[in-house]
């Protein structure tokens, strides 16, 4: 193992001894050496499996026969999960087979940030996965299963489904994903044509017509935001099947690998092997953020990794984070942080590929537990085949099929990953850097706040922004308004930086895996709502930014910051419509970014 790696692993299980160990306890007590419903009275029984068909029900009354929880996230909005439709009667048919059985244990809600970005209902997006693990643990508190099977791919979805999995820990879990959409426009024809847009060079018709050319048909985004971040991270943490991520839906291996994954769960479910718990490990954790780092991932994960690790009693931060990542070489070049998609990637070897370079780097652990059981990361370096109408694994991806799409370990885009954590008088916030030229890391200009987004835009279009600035964007932090992503300003602001301004953005809010080639420190803590500095920052203080030496101020003694009184805005129009006055006693709740952004 990389001994810097080691040393970063050996300090996150140092400070959660406790915490974990007190996950641990939980899951021994709760872990079962016979099926679970057995411990249910006649009447409980009873009620469980009334809703099922004469064959499912004589099955359920057996003693021994093993039962699926399902949790799903379809709905027919969603292009990647609305191939989820049919899955429930195809795993059900698939389990039966096996001699098991499958219920749908509940559904949860699965909002898209691609609709609601710049919309009210963007502010319900950050809670909405906490929403989505409390629907998940109600969802499997009927004691009735005796593994579980996650059906969800997009941004707060995955983690939510995996956060309230957690709470049953010591059931086997396997995440099954449904695959990417075909190639559309190219995101580099993509990324123009909204430039133009904003500039007012092509209609709204015109620039419907090219998002519509991008965004086709059922399947995932192809970009390497979110979803897809969430896909590697469940792959390279061995909670879903080696080389399944990035299938796409109507590809007949993808059926294949539905069906072998249920096979895996109920082989797990027979030997009470693979739970949850232990996949969820210190070094299973530590590989998720090896592979965030090495793709230049999504930078919601920077903290929805932290929410699903407090859930399993373990405490990482940016610190570990931004340590692991001086050591992680990137080895993908996939929109934002380069023009191919998901599915050049998975062409060019995909998962199997990449996992094996950081396994031959030593930069991953093999010691841990996946879908599979024990036998470590070794099968997720293999390439699953159809063969026969079933799925065998088989070749090993020896080399990439395209080195400008993904690179060997030996010959990296950059010897380090795609993470800087910055700090000064401000606070403590992120930078993804691996879509940013290295000569933009760095900046010396003076601030321009604007509480709203609508704000910074109605400055563009008014031909206000004519010089370098720092766009500060406060009170956009969890507890102000649920932390939206403000993807919208990367479009304004990198028109302005093709134009040749210096320019970046400095906001307590959030960004996304569409963060791009503008520098932009986000998740900055404490939020402008807890008293935080970026409060106090006036259009005209001169901020430095500095992401390689990771240094992030605003030139102010402290004294001055001191004397400055914070002036909070009204918030009230964040607390009504789109359904966001259920959710105003919950922000308050909500933890600081770095700490998860989380209730629990």
């Amino acid at each position: 193992m990389h001994p810097a790696i080691q040393q970063i692993t050996d300090r996150i299980s140092k400070k959660s001894e406790s915490t974990r160990a007190a996950f641990e306890d939980c899951v021994l007590r709760d872990k079962h050496s016979s099926v679970s419903r057995t411990r249910l009275s006649c009447g409980n029984l009873a009620h469980g499996v009334a809703s099922g068909d004469q064959s499912q029900q004589q099955l359920l009354a057996k003693t021994s026969a093993n039962n699926i929880g399902l949790v799903t996230a379809y709905n027919d909005m969603l292009s990647a999960h609305q191939p989820y439709g049919v899955y429930p009667d195809k795993i059900k048919a698939f389990a039966k087979v096996r001699q098991a059985s499958c219920q749908v244990a509940g559904g949860v809600p699965a909002m898209c940030d691609g609709i609601t970005q710049g919309n009210a209902g963007m502010e319900l997006s950050l809670l909405s996965r906490d929403v989505i693990a409390m629907s998940t643990a109600v969802s499997l508190s009927h004691a009735m299963f005796d593994g579980v099977m996650l059906l969800g791919i997009c941004d707060k979805i995955v983690p939510g489904l995996l956060m309230g999995a957690l709470g049953f820990a010591h059931l086997p879990t396997i995440f099954v994903p449904a695959g990417p959409m075909s190639t559309g426009i190219s995101n580099k024809d993509k990324a123009l044509a909204r430039q133009q847009f904003a500039e007012g060079h092509i209609s709204k018709a015109q620039m419907l017509d090219v998002e519509r050319k991008a965004y086709h048909s059922p399947g995932t985004c192809t970009f390497y935001g979110t979803a897809n971040s969430n896909q590697m991270l469940m792959e390279i943490m061995g909670l879903q099947l080696p080389g399944s991520s990035f299938v796409q839906p109507n590809d007949p291996l993808r059926e294949a690998l539905t069906e072998y994954a249920t096979e895996t769960l109920v082989n797990s479910m027979t030997k009470r092997s693979a739970l949850l718990g232990d996949i969820v490990s210190v070094n299973t954790l530590v590989n998720g953020i090896v592979g965030l780092m090495a793709t230049g991932g999504s930078t919601n994960h920077l903290i929805h990794l932290i929410a699903i690790a407090q859930q399993a009693g373990i405490s990482i931060d940016w610190q570990d984070m931004a340590d692991i990542a001086k050591h992680v070489p990137l080895l993908c070049r996939i929109y934002p942080n380069g023009q191919a998609d998901i599915n050049h990637f998975h062409e060019a070897g995909g998962m199997t590929f990449l996992i094996r370079e950081l396994r031959e780097a030593k930069l991953l652990h093999d010691d841990v537990t996946t879908v599979l059981g024990d036998s470590g990361l070794a099968p997720f370096s293999l390439l699953p085949e159809l063969k026969s109408n079933k799925v065998v694994y088989q070749s090993e991806a020896m080399q990439s099929k395209d080195e400008t799409v993904l690179a060997s370990a030996g010959k990296p885009f950059q010897q380090t990953g795609g993470l800087t954590l910055l700090t000064g008088n401000i606070g403590r916030s992120v930078m993804k850097t691996s879509a940013v030229d290295s000569t933009r890391q760095t900046l010396r200009a003076k601030a321009k706040v604007f509480h709203t987004q609508a704000a910074l835009k109605a400055a563009f279009e008014a031909g206000e922004l004519t010089e370098d600035f720092v766009a500060v964007v406060p009170y956009q932090g969890p507890k102000a308004c649920g932390m939206p992503e403000l993807h919208q300003l990367m479009t304004v602001l990198g028109a302005l930086q093709d134009k040749g301004l210096n320019v970046a953005l400095l906001t307590d809010g959030r960004l996304s895996g569409a963060s791009g080639k503008v520098p932009a420190a986000i998740h900055m803590v404490p939020e402008a709502l807890d008293g935080g500095v970026i409060a106090k920052i006036q259009t005209g203080d001169w901020i430095q930014l500095n992401a390689q030496s990771g240094e992030l101020k605003v030139e102010l003694d402290d004294q001055t910051l001191s004397d400055r009184v914070l002036v909070t805005p009204d918030l009230s129009g964040h607390c009504q419509g789109s359904g966001r006055e259920l959710f105003n006693r919950l922000r308050p709740l909500l933890s600081p970014a770095e700490s998860g952004a989380t209730l629990f």
